[in-house]
């Protein structure tokens, strides 16, 4: 957890002066995977896990920028004619700027620091927590309106175009929507939500295989043009579709002999989990957990199956948690190759679920595993 007057101790010790400090949440995703960037939809919560901006005004336009988790400084200057990403952990601060910049919003120069509890690499969208947190103290400390939307769309844009993660919407989406015990079912054509109640009878429980994933180095952008080439060819059967979105299951089993088998089984996950998450939502509202835990499920064999996103870890550590007692529902969570499992677990079996996973996946694996649980948390604002 974040010690918040440490990290104004240390602000001050840093830079002087007295810092405002801003919060934004990890997520975890419940079900709805890979489908964001399809202009499907996702199911998502945010986290108590967070990271925190610590920020105070400067009197240029030069940014200065410390990590606490890297131990590291870098500066930006705002005024750079042709500012271009330095492949490193500022890329995500200076690409909200640039973006922020572009977008008519003159930003102050600013002394921030920047702190957090949403582990590295484990597939609960620590970037998309810097960029919504920074993005918003930036905005804050200059004076300018926030509009949430427009944040989580600038920050997408961040990750897309300057650091070269080409994401869809969804972590900033929720970063920036998120709602204390819910979760949030985003449709991310249209970017119309609701709020899905989670039932107060089953917490969250996040276990990190402490297998990092590294999206940005290819695994994840090549699934996403894999989506793309099953949209361009099953337009020629299915004039007007735009995304994987628009075709059915009963479209693609129709056209599959227009696909290669590798394009077919990725379009026949995205296309199938669409359907999976509309129908979770409303088991989740309805408080059916067996549905949605079995939803979750079924998601988790598609993801391993026809998106060949597992790896050994995660199947180990599905496996534990789908078998211990009070678990209605368990797959992985995030992009994929790594990072983290979520579970739907009764209240009362959370101490002995934890203990088992632990104990099991040390065993089968020789890794120490994080285990979290969470409430769903709100979405990203001022703390101090």
């Amino acid at each position: 957890m974040v010690d918040l007057a440490r990290t104004v101790r240390e602000f001050r010790d840093r830079f002087g002066g007295e810092p405002s400090i801003y919060r934004a949440p990890g997520r975890v995703n419940l079900i709805g995977e890979h489908t964001d960037y399809n202009d499907g939809f996702v199911l998502p919560a945010a986290l108590e896990l967070a990271t925190y901006a610590a920020i105070a005004p400067r009197q240029d336009r030069t940014l200065r920028v410390h990590s606490r988790l890297m131990d590291q400084t870098v500066s930006f200057d705002l005024d750079e004619a042709a500012p271009k990403p330095c492949s490193d952990w500022g890329d995500y601060v200076r690409g909200v700027a640039v973006v922020l910049e572009n977008a008519d919003c003159r930003l102050r120069g600013a002394d921030l620091l920047i702190d957090s509890d949403v582990p590295l690499g484990a597939g609960l969208s620590s970037s998309a927590a810097i960029e919504v947190a920074t993005g918003y103290a930036l905005l804050s400390n200059s004076g300018l309106p926030i509009d949430l939307t427009r944040l989580a769309l600038a920050c997408q844009r961040a990750e897309n175009e300057f650091v070269g993660m080409r994401c869809g919407i969804m972590d900033q989406f929720i970063a920036c929507h998120g709602a204390a015990d819910h979760a949030l079912l985003l449709d991310c054509r249209s970017l119309e939500h609701r709020l899905v109640s989670i039932d107060p009878r089953v917490r969250l429980v996040i276990c990190n295989t402490m297998v990092h994933h590294q999206h940005a180095a290819g695994e994840y952008n090549l699934r996403r043009r894999d989506c793309e080439e099953g949209v361009s060819r099953l337009a020629s059967a299915l004039p007007g579709i735009k995304a994987l979105r628009d075709v059915t299951a009963e479209d693609l089993e129709r056209h599959a002999h227009l696909l290669a088998p590798v394009t077919y089984h990725r379009c026949r996950h995205v296309v199938t989990e669409n359907a999976r998450t509309l129908r979770a939502a409303d088991a989740l509202a309805a408080g059916d957990l067996a549905l949605c835990g079995q939803l979750m499920r079924e998601s988790h064999v598609s993801m391993r199956g026809d998106f060949e996103i597992s790896c050994p870890e995660v199947e180990v550590m599905v496996e534990l948690n789908a078998a211990a007692r009070g678990v209605y529902g368990a797959r992985m969570t995030g992009g994929g190759f790594g990072g983290s499992t979520i579970s739907l677990v009764e209240a009362g079996a959370v101490d002995a679920f934890k203990e088992a996973v632990a104990n099991g996946y040390r065993a089968a694996t020789g890794l120490e595993p994080q285990i979290f649980v969470s409430p769903a948390a709100a979405h990203v604002g001022a703390v101090r």
